[in-house]
């Protein structure tokens, strides 16, 4: 099961916003790139005492600056480019959970640092930017595994969905389409570095936002990222809580590996009922062992857990709750994988237990890798692997969560 997997800005879950690029990349650097000099860094508010500032910057570091009335303070908004469109506001008016990007004054003397100017973006505003560039990718984007690339000409052939929702989209870039590759233990957009389109290889996850053919077969790419991961399964055979680590053998290449879970991780817990589902619905036999779904959404034979509520409903009780979309056509449920899968339970580190089957998306590596997107709860799927694998191939890891998360 060792292969590649598509990654941020789904097509059936929710697109991830590319806000935190534009801020970052594009809003906050750009807009002092003239002025920075070593000692002056952007971040994150963690919190306020008095005049000081507590920042979590974006190299990982706590630092502190104290801000004295002199100092000037401007609020631009997420993605512009110069500080021409910037306001003065008031040190009141920083809060926790804003971006800062801060020139400290090389002639302070004392043990804190000071700052010259402050360039701010509101924690709301990027809020607000999130969700429209969430919407946007959503609307206008595309992704899947890369099948061909013809570099001469620009263009990328995709492969995307499964079985009969599996299509090919052919991505045409130009020269002012931006083309990024994740960095090599990272899914964050923000980490994304500019790469030629020589970097992207058959085989890689690739995500694209422009401007898409009536039938979605074709797009003109405005942005592009691409990356390589690695897909591990197996059975956990020990848990380190201290380390967030955990090891298991890979059922693909037989050898031991180290599993480290960071916070940026998207782990859910596939319930019972749902796992079954999807591995009968994997080996084309919808109506096996998960039991007869009728067209409303209920199962026929209550083995699992009985189904409520009306067409499409699908809420179970017990385990959980998720959205089971059907069509009605011999109790086959309908919607999209992907979909069913986004709406699995979310889960933590401390919920994992020695003996659960996992299927992961992971960091590349020999003997230690990191975990992306972890999926818990899927032995009936390690029952039909070859399925499996194209399932995990095109799950996305992104549904927003995370990029939420690392602008805090």
């Amino acid at each position: 099961m060792k292969s590649k997997m598509q990654t941020r800005f789904p097509v059936s879950m929710a697109y991830t916003a590319l806000s935190i690029a534009l801020l970052v990349a594009a809003g906050m650097a750009a807009a002092m790139a003239g002025a920075q000099t070593p000692a002056n860094f952007g971040g994150t508010i963690t919190a306020i005492n008095g005049s000081t500032l507590t920042m979590k910057t974006d190299a990982g570091e706590v630092r502190q600056v104290d801000v004295p009335s002199t100092a000037a303070i401007l609020r631009i908004a997420p993605g512009e480019k110069n500080l021409s469109a910037a306001v003065t506001i008031a040190f009141g008016d920083l809060a926790s959970g804003d971006r800062v990007l801060v020139k400290v004054d090389p002639g302070a003397t004392g043990p804190t640092a000071q700052a010259l100017r402050i360039v701010a973006i509101k924690q709301s505003d990027l809020a607000l930017k999130q969700q429209k560039d969430r919407e946007d990718w959503q609307r206008r984007g595309v992704g899947g595994l890369v099948k061909s690339v013809d570099n001469a000409a620009g263009v990328i052939v995709l492969t995307s969905g499964i079985g009969a929702a599996a299509k090919t989209i052919t991505v045409h870039t130009a020269k002012a389409t931006v083309l990024k590759r994740y960095a090599p233990a990272s899914v964050r957009y923000d980490l994304a570095q500019t790469a030629p389109i020589d970097a992207i290889q058959a085989g890689d996850q690739l995500q694209a936002r422009g401007t898409k053919s009536a039938d979605g077969t074709e797009i003109d790419a405005e942005e592009v990222v691409s990356g390589t991961f690695r897909n591990v399964s197996g059975v956990i055979s020990s848990l380190d809580s201290a380390s967030s680590t955990f090891t298991l053998k890979d059922l693909a290449t037989k050898k031991q590996l180290t599993i480290h879970v960071t916070a940026d991780a998207q782990m859910r817990r596939l319930p019972d009922m749902m796992a079954r589902v999807l591995a009968a619905r994997l080996k084309g036999t919808a109506n096996g062992s998960a039991g007869g779904m009728t067209g409303n959404g209920q199962q026929a034979n209550g083995g699992a857990g009985a189904w409520t509520g009306g067409a499409g409903s699908g809420q179970r009780g017990g385990s959980g709750q998720w959205a089971s979309q059907t069509n009605g056509q011999g109790g086959r449920p309908g919607g999209d994988l992907m979909q069913m899968l986004s709406r699995a339970p979310a889960m933590q580190f401390a919920d994992l237990q020695k003996g659960d089957a996992v299927m992961l998306v992971s960091t590349q590596g020999a003997t230690e890798v990191t975990a992306i997107t972890l999926l818990a709860g899927v032995e009936p799927l390690l029952e039909a692997p070859a399925a499996s694998q194209n399932l995990l191939n095109n799950w996305s890891m992104g549904n927003g969560e995370s990029e939420a998360a690392a602008v805090q």
